[in-house]
């Protein structure tokens, strides 16, 4: 995550250097998120069945290596739009494999009743390399160039996947393969089982449609033609990570009783820095937006994990998390390609202020399903 705060920053700014294109910029975007919602369900399955950790270590590989080929192009001055599509969609693939192994291994690694903790201290983890992370990836890529930190993105990678190459999971733990549509019918009858499950993804399609396609998109240019360029953007990046640390820290602490009701309220207060953008506000008012953004975030982010572990069985968890995410990320290609030709069209305040409405009405919208105001904490059974 480290790494990846130096591409957040630098894969940005190499498309607005080499095209000026707010739409090549969203091209490059989508082009990574669309082999991760076709895979995604692909990934949840083989998750299921083999070592999670090890799925996680040939994800990093992977993008260890697509990361450093985008470096090298950017290094040499080789680099062209349709190159980075294709190293962007072969990064994303990957990462539909990593993903749901990563939301399974959890509970396989420590007690049931310590769940919500171990996600609060996961993500802090997380988090916290991101503080530093997006300062310094702003700082250098400022003073060096945007191909410079990606490179650094791919050398994280590969150290990653030591690391997790060293964990230990009991043989006992693996999952056998099966007929693989059986397994992702059963995978899909545990999904749509659940109203709040389904109901908070279908929210999250609308929302991280939008807010990825004006923050990603937009945001840097934003930070390009009125904040002062890559540091700035590097700033606010950071200032979202530290929120995400104090709201790691706050979870660590408050159990709610009604934990999707309190993960949705919290997730509100993220949207007044779509709004600030939208003006946009100095930088120091939305540095203090971008901390309580990520507040928020880190508060749905936490509850809604604990949400998903104790409410489905262990050996279907990656199989549903992989249908939670292709219903969640299954709309961000269209609003990573679609933001800059809306900005281009209606202006970027208007796309701003468009993206924070419909990010207000999916949240407040589904709140009125029953099971997300009322679903209770419970005890998990050890794995």
């Amino acid at each position: 995550m480290a790494g990846n705060a130096f591409t957040n920053v630098a894969l940005a700014f190499a498309v607005l250097e080499l095209t000026g294109s707010k739409a090549d910029l969203g091209y490059v975007l989508a082009a990574q998120v669309v082999p991760l919602v076709i895979f995604m369900l692909v990934g949840g399955i083989w998750a299921d069945r083999l070592p999670r950790h090890h799925v996680m270590v040939a994800s990093n590989v992977v993008n260890g290596l697509t990361q450093a080929a985008t470096a090298a192009l950017l290094l040499t001055g080789h680099a062209r739009i349709w190159q980075l599509i294709v190293l962007s969609a072969l990064s994303g693939t990957s990462f539909a494999f990593f993903f749901p192994a990563s939301t399974g291994i959890v509970p396989q690694t420590v007690p049931g009743e310590a769940l919500q903790s171990a996600n609060a201290l996961l993500r802090l983890a997380v988090n916290g390399t991101r503080i530093g992370g997006a300062a310094l990836a702003g700082l250098i890529v400022g003073l060096t160039s945007p191909g410079t930190g990606i490179a650094v993105d791919a050398v994280t990678f590969f150290a990653a996947a030591a690391f997790i190459g060293a964990m230990s999971i009991p043989s006992t733990l693996r999952i056998e393969s099966r007929n693989f549509l059986g397994e992702l019918k059963e995978g899909w009858r545990e999904f749509a089982s659940r109203t709040w499950l389904w109901a908070i993804v279908l929210q999250f399609g609308f929302v991280n449609a939008v807010v990825s396609g004006t923050e990603n998109v937009l945001g840097p240019v934003i930070a390009k033609a009125h904040l002062g360029g890559a540091t700035a953007w590097g700033l606010l990046l950071t200032a979202t990570s530290i929120g995400l640390i104090i709201g790691g820290l706050l979870v660590l602490r408050f159990r709610p009783r009604r934990i999707l009701l309190a993960a949705t309220l919290g997730y509100l207060l993220s949207i007044p820095l779509v709004l600030g953008l939208a003006v946009p506000l100095p930088l120091i008012a939305l540095l203090a937006l971008a901390l309580l953004a990520g507040v928020g975030n880190e508060t749905f982010g936490v509850l809604w994990d604990t949400a998903m572990q104790q409410e489905i069985p262990q050996e279907k968890l990656s199989r549903v998390s992989s249908y939670d995410a292709l219903g969640s990320f299954a709309l961000i290609p269209l609003g990573l390609a679609a933001a800059g030709p809306i900005a281009d069209l209606l202006g970027t305040r208007a796309t701003f202020l468009g993206a924070a409405a419909v990010s207000l009405t999916a949240t407040l919208a589904v709140l009125f399903v029953r099971d997300v105001r009322t679903l209770p904490r419970r005890a998990v059974p050890d794995a």
